[in-house]
């Protein structure tokens, strides 16, 4: 090169705190969201952040000489057990990347288990979720089969006992799925297992769990803890879970810690179970590519310390209530699809105008809209996911309400001028 590489002049350090300062500006401060989609904002107890930024934890990567890192262990158990009693599962892994890859790590799992290669995927599932399995499916001999949602929003059991063959390793479901729609776990199980194939469902709203009756009939559970108390920071870094029957964890991909006694009878914690590339050859591995989030998984053993039973339980029937209210008054105004099925947080609104120009509008009213639908399912056409949490303000509610409710009618009104038109 004949010239200066262009990199821009060092700055000082009170002119890169500024420009921090900038950028978090453009996050959505004091903006109400109502999005969700696989990423929920929840309220975040400030103890949190006090703990995890101890050198201990903040510094730690994955601890290899485990047996010395006492508290890392400690708190990775603790997670294990708190995610066993929430899911309704036998042994959980600690941690994994996030829930579209823990998904599909639990997808892998059952094809090891079966010896089978086929893979039914429920159309209701987070669609960047359906991506990353694609992905990782495409080298792996998987073949990959959808089966549709009907009107309730649930997946079509009809339609799933004719994809469903002795060929298939397992059925991949998510509940509460895409629409916010609780799925009839214990129907989908059935047609599973009388087929020899393993149900592995995929939860996206870990707070669901806190009222939702867990899906104790799945063989393995993959979910995505990001609800408990991890930020959003632009899509991760987030918290997978796998938790499964114990008859199943030696093909569990990730690490398992376990609890004994030492010579002198005082408790420890041991690595029991690590099948990964780093512990053993690589071919023996039962993933290649999944870690512990250990620091990230310490946030949501926090939080559901915190919580609790009873506060869990709380927090989600907040969120079930404020979704409620809201799916009611906008259904005053537009159309609210999947009804017949229960739902959690979240609920898909159609209008008749763009989604995409109700969230414009609404940005001027420092809120964000719901998620457009058309770019995954096209067939819904002006549909939005809405999703209220415990963050979700009844006034933020109402004002969304009154914009949709205006827009409808300034379409309507559109509408019959154009048919006068025509008429004259």
């Amino acid at each position: 090169m004949n010239r200066d590489l262009k990199v821009p002049r060092q700055m000082a350090e009170s002119e890169i705190v500024d420009w921090f300062r900038d950028r978090s500006r453009e996050n959505g401060d004091g903006y109400t969201s109502f999005l969700g989609a696989g990423a929920y904002l929840h309220y975040r107890p400030v103890i949190i952040d006090s703990l995890i930024s101890r050198g201990e934890f903040l510094t730690a990567y994955t601890p290899y000489q485990a047996e010395i890192s006492q508290g890392t262990l400690q708190s990775i158990f603790e997670f294990q057990t708190m995610i066993c009693e929430l899911t309704g599962m036998e042994v959980a892994n600690a941690s994994m990347y996030d829930g579209s890859t823990a998904a599909t790590e639990a997808v892998m799992m059952a094809v090891r288990l079966t010896g089978r290669h086929a893979v039914t995927i429920a159309k209701s599932v987070h669609p960047e979720y359906q991506e990353v399995l694609s992905t990782y499916a495409h080298h792996q001999g998987m073949a990959l089969s959808s089966a549709a949602y009907r009107d309730t929003g649930r997946i079509d059991l009809k339609e799933l006992e004719r994809a469903v063959t002795g060929e298939t390793a397992c059925v991949l479901i998510q509940s509460p799925n895409f629409f916010g729609t609780i799925e009839d776990i214990a129907a989908v199980a059935d047609i599973a297992h009388r087929n020899g194939a393993l149900l592995v469902v995929s939860i996206a709203e870990a707070v669901s769990l806190g009222i939702v009756e867990p899906p104790r009939q799945a063989d393995i559970v993959a979910m995505e803890a990001q609800s408990f108390g991890v930020p959003l920071g632009f899509g991760g870094p987030y918290c997978g879970v796998i938790a499964t029957r114990e008859q199943y964890v030696r093909q569990m991909p990730g690490r398992l810690v376990g609890q004994t006694t030492d010579r002198n009878g005082k408790r420890g914690f041991v690595l029991t179970l690590a099948t990964r590339e780093q512990h053993i050859r690589r071919e023996k591995a039962t993933s290649n590519i999944c870690t512990n989030q250990a620091l990230v998984a310490l946030m949501v053993n926090i939080f559901m310390n915190v919580y609790g039973k009873v506060g869990l339980r709380e927090l989600a029937k907040q969120n079930l209530a404020k979704a409620a209210y809201a799916a009611a008054q906008f259904g005053k105004h537009a159309k609210v699809l999947f009804h017949g099925a229960p739902r959690f947080n979240e609920f898909v609104v159609q209008t008749s105008e763009d989604p995409y120009a109700i969230n414009n509008r609404l940005l001027g009213h420092r809120m964000v809209g719901g998620l457009p639908l058309k770019k995954f399912y096209p067939e819904l056409g002006n549909a939005a996911v809405w999703c209220c949490t415990e963050m979700t303000t009844r006034t933020a509610i109402d004002t969304a309400v009154s914009l949709v409710a205006e827009s409808q009618a300034t379409v309507k009104a559109a509408n019959e001028a154009n048919v006068e038109e025509v008429a004259r």
